[in-house]
């Protein structure tokens, strides 16, 4: 008996080493998905039964099948004779190696908090892309096509087949699984957000393949591990959200935009966020607590109050939103021009909401709240307006079809060309970046002061010609309001550009009428000598 079951100790382990190439994880898991699972297979099959089933898989899959039903039948045999303790050794040591090598291939390292807390960020954001690579490979493959080897060769007995995955899995998958810990322990900061989440991410996607993997009671601590992570992780989250928030309250700035332009702080912010919605389902079930949303003292005027979003994290999209508009709400004073605070309020907020409508953020946050911010683009548009030509306006009769004295007339034109001018020259500065609110702002003066303006030219810029003789009394055309108007909100350092663009496209035009009127003069005497032929 001890000879015979030497022998098959011997044939067991050149089994395992010869057929090394068969069977890698890889190789069992795609043939496990092909066929039906190697642990469902009866203890009373038979050999020839088992082959029969096997005649249409490929040359390297019958090699596999072959080689598995021998592992078993020998493993059956040396259990059943009391041998099995023999056995499980050689399989622990020949499986636990090829489980260390492969993870070894795939990058997968055995770290210490210590170690990762001294990488650079850059480091250690490649070692997380490097992670989320082999998480993929190490669970979808290597350890679900071990279970599969191991549930079949020792499929006689519940006991050995969970004590033999426990020892060839547990060291490596508790090393794998305590990689996102360590980055969640580490320090935090915004830009690590991102890659916080696709570790979060990755583990609760894959945990129904890891709960069904390491479903024996002895990998209970590989589970645990996972799970500690995940919690790790999402506290990680939670705390930067928390620190995100902070850091737009303190930002503290006192410098105004030139131009009104966007601030810089609603850029950052509003980048962050649409890329923190790509994240809603992994986010969704992190951020579960609205307490200390609902219990802020900000105002809700911005968008309405909190309660009305019944997921958290839209809530929380909504409530950043909302501190990043009362900060620029204060940073609006910091402009004296109070039509260039209006104007720096509606431009900020546009751009909020082109950042919202062009991103999941709408889907999350709804169509009544872009309705909401779309109306109050509109009121600050109409403010800055208000604030802005309220005095070029005046200048103007307010009934254009009433008689006035030329007198009166003159004193219109001369105020006009005053408060036209002062309006103009301050406004020449400012800058309106999206193209849609820049055409509704000219388009919403043109219409109110061109008419108006052409009517009074219309009837009194002959007459006060001939009388004054002054030709500086009417300065501006109705045409010209529109070209002037043309040229405001894309700010002093664009308007320059724009004008040495149309010079030039000016001197590329008379350039090419010279030599066209050249070349049809050259021809002028041909063709008319070819017409009297």
């Amino acid at each position: 008996m001890q000879l015979a079951m030497k022998r098959l100790q011997r044939e067991f382990h050149q089994i395992l080493s010869v057929n090394r190439q068969y069977l890698d994880a890889e190789s069992v898991s795609r043939s496990s998905a092909t066929r039906s699972s190697y642990s469902d297979f009866e203890e009373d099959e038979s050999e020839d039964e088992f082959r029969a089933a096997d005649q249409s898989v490929s040359e390297m899959d019958r090699a596999l099948t072959i080689a598995m039903t021998d592992l078993k039948a020998i493993a059956d045999c040396m259990t059943s004779s009391g041998y099995g303790k023999e056995c499980v050794r050689i399989y622990k040591l020949q499986r636990k190696s090829i489980i260390d090598e492969t993870l070894h291939h795939l990058g997968v390292e055995r770290l210490t908090l210590a170690q990762v807390q001294k990488m650079d960020w850059e480091v250690q954001e490649l070692k997380i892309r490097n992670w989320l690579n082999a998480v993929q490979v190490a669970v979808k493959t290597l350890f679900y096509g071990e279970r599969i080897l191991c549930d079949h060769v020792f499929s006689s007995s519940v006991s050995i087949k969970e004590s033999c995955f426990h020892e060839t899995s547990r060291e490596g998958a508790k090393n794998l699984f305590g990689f996102p810990e360590l980055v969640a322990k580490c320090k935090k900061s915004p830009e690590k957000m991102f890659r916080i989440l696709d570790l979060y991410e990755a583990i609760s996607n894959l945990w129904p393949e890891i709960e069904y993997i390491f479903s024996y009671e002895s990998s209970l601590v590989v589970r645990s591990q996972a799970v500690s992570s995940l919690n790790m992780l999402g506290e990680a989250v939670n705390t930067i959200l928390a620190d995100f928030e902070t850091a737009i309250q303190k930002e503290s700035s006192k410098t105004p935009v030139p131009g009104g332009a966007i601030h810089p702080l609603t850029r950052y912010v509003m980048n962050y966020i649409s890329f923190l919605a790509d994240y809603s389902n992994v986010l969704s079930n992190i951020v579960a607590d609205r307490t200390r949303i609902l219990e802020s003292p900000l105002p809700e005027s911005y968008h309405g109050s909190p309660e009305s979003y019944e997921d958290a994290f839209s809530a929380l999209l909504a409530w950043f939103i909302l501190v990043l508009l009362c900060k620029l709400d204060g940073k609006a004073d910091l402009h004296k021009d109070v039509a260039l605070s209006y104007l720096f309020f509606a431009n900020n907020l546009q751009y909020v909401l082109v950042k919202v409508r062009t991103s999941n953020l709408k889907l999350l946050l709804g169509d009544d709240w872009v309705t909401k911010h779309e109306s109050k683009v509109k009121k600050l548009a109409s403010n800055f307006e208000r604030m802005g030509w309220s005095k070029v306006y005046a200048s103007l009769p307010e009934n254009p079809a009433a008689m006035i004295s030329p007198e009166q007339a003159r004193d219109c034109f001369k105020k006009f060309n005053t408060s036209f001018d002062e309006a103009y020259r301050k406004q020449s500065t400012w800058v309106v970046p999206d193209q849609k609110l820049r055409d509704e702002i000219k388009v919403s003066v043109a219409k109110k002061l061109v008419p108006a303006y052409k009517e009074l030219y219309d009837k009194f810029s002959a007459g006060l010609r001939r009388e004054f003789g002054s030709e500086t009394l009417i300065r501006y055309a109705p045409e010209d309001l529109g070209n002037y108007l043309s040229d405001l909100f894309f700010g002093a350092e664009v308007r320059g550009v724009y004008r040495h663009l149309i010079r030039v496209v000016g001197i590329a035009i008379e350039i090419w009428a010279v030599i066209i009127i050249s070349h049809c003069r050259f021809q002028a005497p041909v063709l008319c000598d070819k017409r009297n032929t």
